[in-house]
């Protein structure tokens, strides 16, 4: 994956007065492009999938926070796309594909920004101390169809070649035909955001089941979250470890400066 992303947290700050009071934590969650984050050069105001990126990722976060710890305070979490998926030649709905490209959306490459936007997001927001219940970690599951499967071959080929990838990259694959992203808290077993796209009929083992294909690919999706999580929790970790050590140097020093005053 080529995803790159930053990502800052402001607050907990007041509210403006002529604000009505709110007894929880306003959040607002603001998606940007970087103009050459992308093969086709962006412009600097937000178009119509970097908000609608924004609308999923402040819904995924809003179940992460204690909000009534905060009340009458706001958080701003801004992301920045440094780098993002391209679509390669897997981006097949050609009955839509000039509408989206003209209104900003970028077909299934925008799903693996979701996900990565919603991981980042929580790990700075546990970075900048915020209360929280869980973390948010983000997960995508994708059915391809692959030209030289190697599933054993049935009477129906399409469904033989039928496979689920978890965090897939749209330009390593010639036919992608549904995608599923998720929020996921694990410590609490539960899904904030859900974002689900194609056709997720006729995979194989579906009837034995007695699942759905959407059944089946959110599992997945859940499962590739759950991955993500564990990188999650390593980086935080990595990030606790460095500022307990730079508090440790700091208090020597103090101690001097005290002493020689």
């Amino acid at each position: 994956s080529t995803l790159k992303l930053t990502c800052t947290v402001h607050g907990p700050r007041p509210l403006p007065r002529s604000v009505p009071f709110s007894p929880h934590l306003l959040l607002t969650a603001n998606v940007k492009f970087a103009p050459f984050a992308s093969k086709h050069r962006r412009g600097y105001v937000r178009d119509t999938s970097e908000r609608d990126l924004s609308m999923h990722v402040e819904t995924a976060l809003r179940g992460c926070f204690i909000s009534e710890r905060w009340p009458k305070s706001g958080v701003d979490v801004v992301i920045t796309v440094l780098e993002g998926e391209d679509d390669g030649s897997a981006f097949t709905m050609k009955e839509e594909g000039a509408e989206d490209m003209a209104a900003g959306l970028s077909g299934w490459g925008m799903m693996s920004v979701l996900s990565g936007c919603m991981t980042v997001a929580s790990a700075a927001i546990a970075d900048a101390g915020i209360d929280c219940c869980d973390l948010v970690s983000g997960g995508v599951a994708a059915i391809v169809r692959q030209p030289n499967s190697p599933l054993p071959q049935t009477d129906d080929a399409e469904v033989s070649e039928k496979e689920i990838v978890l965090d897939p990259c749209p330009s390593e694959h010639t036919d992608i035909l549904a995608v599923c992203v998720v929020g996921f808290l694990r410590s609490r077993d539960e899904i904030t955001e859900i974002w689900s796209r194609g056709d997720m009929g006729g995979l194989s083992g579906e009837e034995e089941s007695g699942k759905s294909g959407f059944e089946v690919l959110l599992e997945r999706a859940v499962d590739a979250a759950v991955s993500s999580r564990l990188v999650l929790d390593a980086a935080l970790r990595e990030a606790t470890e460095y500022k307990l050590q730079r508090m440790a140097l700091a208090v020597p020093s103090q101690e001097k400066e005290k002493g020689s005053s």
